[in-house]
């Protein structure tokens, strides 16, 4: 309890200099410093953090705000067909587009809670997003009136007060004295702790002048400094263990989680793995955290899920530096993780523990460096330590598997002949359940980039995740951005299919055809009909991309593949692999088929039902 007031405290006390300094910026008015509007000092602000592209849909209480959107040349206007598709788009935006943040604008009331949802999933796997909401204006805020798309009784809060819930800093600018130094102090904690903002801005204060001075202040991301005699003592504790942990049969590893990606230690986790040589294995939301081709690197842990070799390698490791882990249900294997904290020494964005005992403050970016400074001694060692380069198993295409025919394309052959499609800097979005899952043991190419909502898990994520994705990656002049999507899961989100063909965007999308929702199958109630009854409504799959925009059918492509000789004619067209358009492949599966992983995951989840329903009775 005493630790974890403590980092609050520190937090607190970092939080109130920034703000302190932003409104030191602001309190001139006249100072001679250029004036612009609200509006323009809050997209100057996003433009500084490298937004390019802008979600949302458009309600009364929003379209002042984009006007100024529309007229910025910097920033391109993404028009949804819903805004809850808006939040995943601006959701995966900013997964790929590391350094900058998501922007969603909704209008009052109907349009940011139907966001929210969006926006939760964002707060829960730390993706900063900033959610601008068009509000009434500043006197209809005091005064109440009963207005539209409110509830009605005159709380006007409501929606700010559900905000709360999953934003990690809130405010509406009802001051223009002080709207900059508000602007400034959510989107710092935006960027400094990876989780979404909101920004409410009402109708009259969208044109109303400020003062230029604050924007030549960059926002800070920096975290907040380490007690200098703490750090100390904290690496002396951590420099201590290899040399009393290493042995012959023992390694020391290192194990990625999704933390290392949210709070931008990558730079410094590759300097530790480059200098000390040691092993590194992922979890699942740590995936292409680190290279995956690379020399140390040996696959994916999930607790009890995991391939033999890799669990062996990493339980019976003597040391293990766990970098930002994050142990949701699905990221540990439904906890089956074997990895005692007497053997564990873990870093996050703001604290360390050594073993079993914990020092709040001390946070890895500022940490590592330091670490690796110390650890690289036992680099020869380490070098020694074998590392088998997990790759995925391509059964042979006249192999029956199971039940299904040999022709019949499996989990078990999709996903390893995937592999050898995927290339570099490509954008490989997974939906969630059967594809999150199938794709974890295929390992991917140099600087490519996997995004799945793994904890959170909202069904439909990936449609919009994969526009925001595809325009990132445009930016970022990425490779291919490559989805795999469920038929059940895609129906929540199908319409920005024409999204993406207004933006010109070209993704890969597979859609994977099993009659319905796979993973909630193998979960409960494996023939049970609300599993099913969602397929029918649509029974032409590549019938979608003319419908939803390219009517003349020249800027698209779509194909079905039914079988193991269909996929593998496909993948090896010259002209489908460029991706030159956007592209729709469905891919017909057996019903009941899944991957290694999921049907694993389940059976484990039935154990532990069986335990509790034992033990409450």
């Amino acid at each position: 309890m005493t630790s974890t007031l403590t980092t609050d405290l520190q937090n607190e006390v970092h939080r109130l200099q920034q703000e302190l300094h932003a409104i030191g910026t602001q309190i001139h008015h006249d100072d001679g410093s250029e004036r612009i509007t609200i509006s323009e000092y809050l997209l100057t602000r996003l433009e500084q953090l490298g937004v390019t592209s802008v979600f949302g849909v458009p309600g009364d209480f929003n379209m002042p705000f984009l006007d100024y959107i529309e007229d910025n040349p910097n920033m391109e206007w993404v028009g949804n067909c819903n805004e809850l598709n808006a939040a995943y788009a601006a959701d995966g935006y900013a997964r790929v587009k590391e350094h900058s943040v998501g922007v969603v604008v909704t209008t009052f009331g109907v349009g940011e809670l139907s966001a929210i949802n969006g926006i939760a999933g964002a707060f829960s796997e730390m993706v900063p997003v900033v959610h601008i909401v068009g509000v009434p204006s500043t006197v209809q805020l005091r005064t109440k009136p009963m207005l539209h798309h409110t509830l009605g009784d005159g709380r006007f809060n409501a929606y700010t007060t559900a905000a709360e819930q999953v934003t990690s800093a809130q405010t509406v600018l009802m001051h223009k004295a002080t709207a900059a130094a508000e602007i400034d102090r959510v989107l710092s904690e935006c960027i400094t702790r990876a989780r979404p903002v909101y920004v409410g801005i009402p109708t009259d204060m969208v044109g109303e002048k400020i003062s230029t001075k604050g924007l030549k202040v960059p926002l800070s991301r920096t975290p907040p400094p380490n007690d200098p005699e703490v750090e100390k003592y904290v690496l002396e504790r951590i420099d201590q263990l290899p040399g009393k942990s290493a042995s012959k049969d023992k390694d020391i590893i290192i194990l990625v989680d999704a933390c290392a990606i949210r709070h931008d230690v990558r730079a410094e986790l590759n300097e530790l793995i480059g200098q000390t040589q040691f092993p590194v294995y992922a979890t699942p939301m740590g995936k292409t955290a680190v290279s995956e081709k690379g020399e140390r690197y040996g696959g994916i842990y999930i607790g009890s899920i995991s391939d033999p070799g890799i669990k062996e390698k990493v339980e019976n490791a003597a040391l293990i530096l766990s970098i930002g882990s994050l142990k949701s249900d699905f990221n540990t294997g439904m906890f089956t993780y074997s990895v005692p904290a007497s053997r564990t020494i873990e870093l996050h964005s703001n604290y360390t523990q050594v073993r079993h005992a914990q020092f709040p403050g001390i946070g890895m970016k500022q940490l590592l460096p330091k670490l690796t400074a110390r650890l690289k001694r036992h680099r020869d060692t380490a070098a020694k330590m074998s590392v088998a380069q997990y790759k995925a198993i391509l059964p042979k295409e006249n192999e029956a598997e199971g039940n299904l025919k040999p022709e019949t394309i499996s989990h078990a052959f999709f996903w390893p002949r995937m592999e050898e499609f995927f290339g570099e800097k490509d954008i490989i979005v997974a939906e969630t359940g059967t594809s999150s899952f199938g794709i974890l043991d295929v390992p991917l190419p140099e600087q490519s980039v996997f995004v799945a909502q793994i904890l959170y898990g909202s069904i439909g994520w990936s449609v919009g995740g994969t526009l925001g994705a595809a325009l990132a990656a445009r930016d970022k002049n990425m490779g291919r951005t490559i989805a795999f999507i469920g038929d059940g899961s895609f129906q929540l989100g199908v319409q920005e299919i024409s999204t993406m063909i207004h933006n010109k965007v070209k993704p890969i999308i597979f859609i994977l055809n099993n009659q319905g929702y796979n993973i909630e199958r193998h979960l409960h109630g494996m023939d049970r009909q609300y599993h099913t009854d969602l397929y029918v409504w649509c029974v032409k799959w590549t019938s979608l991309l003319t419908t939803f925009g390219d009517a003349a059918g020249t800027e698209s492509r779509s194909y079905t593949v039914r079988t193991k000789e269909e996929l593998n004619s496909l993948l090896g067209d010259a002209e489908f692999a460029r991706a030159d358009k956007i592209q729709l492949v469905e891919v017909v599966m057996d019903k009941y088929d899944t991957p290694r992983g999921l049907r694993v995951s389940a059976e484990l989840g039935e154990q532990i039902q069986r335990m509790q329903a034992k033990l409450a009775a």
